[in-house]
């Protein structure tokens, strides 16, 4: 009989605490659940938070956030999960920076957190006790790695990007 690994223990117990917040943050966006305003109004929030088209950024968000936590519950498809919650994260991030680090000011503590933990854990592995374990790692090989967490840099990356742009040019039309 094997005795239950710790190691692998705590990567359960770390990926369903974080998946399950990711997925209730997702599903505020996407359905309005636990108080969230639903994917028409978190498309119009992401309008004016300068993310556009508001509505498919507002899915986007929803799915990186409630799919990769739910991918991060069971242990499925794990490098891809984590990077896909990170890359949401980063959007969170890229909005509330200007507040600074602290949650308690509007700053980007929390989302941060979110994706520095998706992310390690998406690099880490699910661990034993996990779907990729039980299928054989089929969606868990270190090519699944680069790739998931390339993808979703790039996208991140041009997400926020295009957001900064958008920004600034409307910073110079106040400006006129």
């Amino acid at each position: 009989m094997t005795c239950l690994n710790r190691r692998d223990l705590g990567l359960l117990v770390l990926r369903a605490g974080t998946g399950a917040v990711l997925m209730a943050h997702g599903a505020q966006k996407l359905f309005g659940c636990f108080g969230g305003v639903g994917l028409e109004g978190t498309a119009a929030a992401m309008e004016h938070m300068g993310f556009r088209p508001g509505k498919q950024s507002a899915i986007a968000a929803g799915l990186g956030e409630m799919g990769g936590g739910a991918l991060l519950v069971v242990g499925l498809a794990t490098p891809a999960a984590g990077a896909a919650a990170a890359g949401a994260m980063a959007g969170a991030v890229s909005v509330h920076a200007p507040a600074g680090f602290f949650a308690q000011g509007g700053g980007f503590e929390y989302p941060a957190f979110l994706g520095f933990t998706a992310a390690a854990i998406g690099l880490a592995g699910a661990g034993r006790y996990s779907l990729d374990h039980a299928t054989d790692h089929l969606l868990d090989q270190p090519w699944t790695v680069a790739l998931a967490f390339l993808g979703s840099a790039v996208a991140a990356a041009a997400v926020v990007g295009r957001r900064a742009k958008a920004q600034a040019e409307a910073e110079v039309e106040t400006f006129d």
